[in-house]
């Protein structure tokens, strides 16, 4: 119970003073509590002497009433220090983790599955966020208070005391075992905890797939397996608990009979007095009564302990190299030298060179149009540009600089990007486009929209720049998407734009349109282009040609073709495709 202890206040951060404040209060509280006895024992010493006047029971009474007073003031401060120190300690760790994935490595998104991280960041987290206070307090203050309170009745005698204390000790044997038990098995619970939230995502995300293949019955299937799973995992846990809960009451209990009859017994024996007796006889209904409660709840001990290691898995992650220390450079000319690079390997997959001994000069303010057939390495060369990943050899300069030795924040300043697959927020259009500079004001947003040529369409839409997106831009068609995410590179101005397919999937009626605000996007910019369509290529000022992860071929459109080879075979097949009819 202690590692638990010490790993949760560390895991606190920032926050571990409100936690100690709030068990600081909490003690108090318990000694309020403890206090109550000072008017019990006098009202009782007297009404047993026949001495009781009004007098005494008033001040009694008033005691009591303080000593009632201090311990709400106690419990609302401590209990409001809790629940500030339970979200803010989330709130921090999100923000950390959210902070880190922006300089994880991409490999650590193909070894950890959206399912993992959404899990973690939601339903681990909300169980941390629940039973840090019911939890870890809980379990503490209800200990305090049993520990206060026996003392103060040791006070009184001390083997009645003794015999309290004794209970306390013995519950926490068997607590102790119940959580060795509970250790085992709660990482199983909450892995099976995070392979549901996995497998609902995979299957909501995977609803077009099922549904057109017709595989619900099969989907549904996995996922209720995964549903049985998790109930069994929740089951097995509570049952295996179950056991250890009943032996704590039922020690809790026997020694409080036993303080009880030990008490009588004394009192029988002539060696304490009846009042005392009496005392003994209250005390015994509530020194446990705290600790009882508590007592349950420390199986779920170890299922904080595995909350806080999943947690810490990602928030301990690998980070890019940060040692960079550049922040600007005299030119945005980009070039790779004798790179080579191998995703890393997994127990699916072993390492593979995709890309060869690759070396490219793009010099600044020149446009770079990159093709080849799929798996030819095109898309892994430009997010070694963008430092997406690091060369397993040689290196990748922007400006002169090799990219490990920018600051990566000033690094991805010089850099805008627009995908094939654009990823719009659940936002309105405004802050979807403001997202390339977020203090941009109204009238920037406005004037970006209309060099994508996206304002008129947003203008038509119900609520303008204020009609909300819907989750991945769900409702505005593909051609739209992509100008709004022009539109948001055109707002950031970074002076390297990475294209990649950027007009692959778009209909012919946007094709004009989108074209233009690309042309409008890369005006006087250094430009880096994966593209399939010939009217994109053939103006670029050089061409490369990727074949396995090599540079097969590089020059202009006319070279190239003069020259014959993969690349004039790509384009007779594009113009053999585009002369077909029906």
């Amino acid at each position: 119970m202690r590692e638990i202890y010490a790993k949760f206040f560390r895991f606190a951060g920032r926050q571990k003073g409100k936690w100690y404040l709030a068990i600081v209060l909490e003690f108090l509280q318990s000694m309020a509590v403890a206090a109550e006895f000072i008017p019990l024992f006098i009202v009782l010493r007297d009404m047993v002497g026949g001495t009781l006047s009004s007098s005494t029971a008033l001040a009694a009474f008033a005691i009591m009433a303080a000593s009632i007073a201090v311990q709400a003031v106690l419990h609302y401060f401590s209990h409001k220090l809790e629940m500030q120190a339970s979200y803010l300690m989330l709130d921090d760790k999100r923000l950390s983790i959210g902070d880190r994935v922006k300089y994880m490595p991409m490999g650590f998104f193909n070894a950890h599955s959206l399912g993992n991280l959404t899990a973690v960041c939601t339903s681990v987290m909300d169980d941390l966020e629940s039973m840090s206070t019911a939890i870890i307090v809980r379990i503490l203050t209800g200990m305090i208070h049993a520990v206060v309170c026996s003392l103060a009745l040791a006070v009184i005698d001390w083997r009645v005391g003794l015999v309290f204390l004794a209970g306390i000790v013995c519950m926490l044997l068997v607590n102790s075992r119940m959580i060795t038990v509970s250790r085992r098995y709660s990482p199983d619970r909450l892995a099976a905890q995070m392979r549901l939230v996995d497998g609902v995502l995979e299957y909501i995300q995977g609803m077009g797939v099922v549904k057109s293949f017709n595989l619900g019955g099969s989907q549904a299937t996995s996922l209720e397996r995964t549903i049985d799973e998790t109930e069994r995992q929740n089951f097995f846990l509570e049952s295996k608990s179950t056991p250890y809960t009943v032996a704590q009451q039922c020690v809790l209990r026997l020694f409080g009979v036993v303080a009880v009859a030990l008490s009588c017994w004394l009192y029988l024996a002539g060696e304490l007095e009846l009042f005392e007796c009496l005392l003994m006889l209250i005390g015994g209904f509530f020194v446990y009564s705290q600790i009882e409660q508590a007592s349950s709840l420390s199986f779920m001990l170890p299922m904080v302990d595995a909350s806080i290691d999943r947690v810490l898995e990602v928030d301990d992650a690998p980070r890019m190299d940060e040692q960079g220390t550049v922040e600007d450079a005299p030119d945005t000319a980009i070039n790779v030298e004798h790179a080579t690079f191998a995703y890393p390997s997994s127990e699916n997959a072993p390492e593979r060179p995709v890309i060869r001994d690759v070396s490219l000069s793009i010099p600044a303010r020149t446009s770079c149009a990159i093709v080849g057939p799929s798996g030819s390495g095109k898309t892994t060369l430009v997010n070694l540009m963008a430092r997406f990943w690091d060369v397993s050899s040689g290196r990748v300069t922007v400006g002169g600089v090799d990219v490990r030795e920018w600051k990566l924040d000033s690094l991805m300043e010089r850099f805008s990007m627009v995908f094939q697959d654009v990823y719009l927020f659940n936002d309105t259009v405004e802050n979807n486009i403001r997202f390339g500079k977020p203090d941009a004001t109204h009238e920037e947003v406005v004037e970006a929209a209309r060099r994508a040529r996206c304002h008129e369409f947003i203008e038509q839409l119900p609520q303008g720049y204020e009609t909300m997106l819907g989750e991945g831009g769900a409702t505005v068609s593909g051609g739209e998407k992509q100008r709004i995410s022009i539109a948001r590179a055109l707002l950031k101005d970074a002076p390297v734009i990475l294209l990649d397919e950027a007009t692959a999937n778009v209909d012919p009626e946007n094709e004009q349109e989108l074209q233009a605000a690309i042309e409008e996007l890369t005006a006087e910019k250094t430009v880096v282009m994966i593209a399939h369509r010939l009217k994109t290529v053939r103006n670029a000022d050089q061409i490369v040609v990727m074949d396995e992860g090599r540079i097969a071929q590089r020059g202009t459109h006319e070279a190239l073709m003069r020259e014959g080879g993969l690349y004039r075979r790509f384009v007779e097949g594009r113009a053999q495709a585009i002369g077909w009819r029906l």
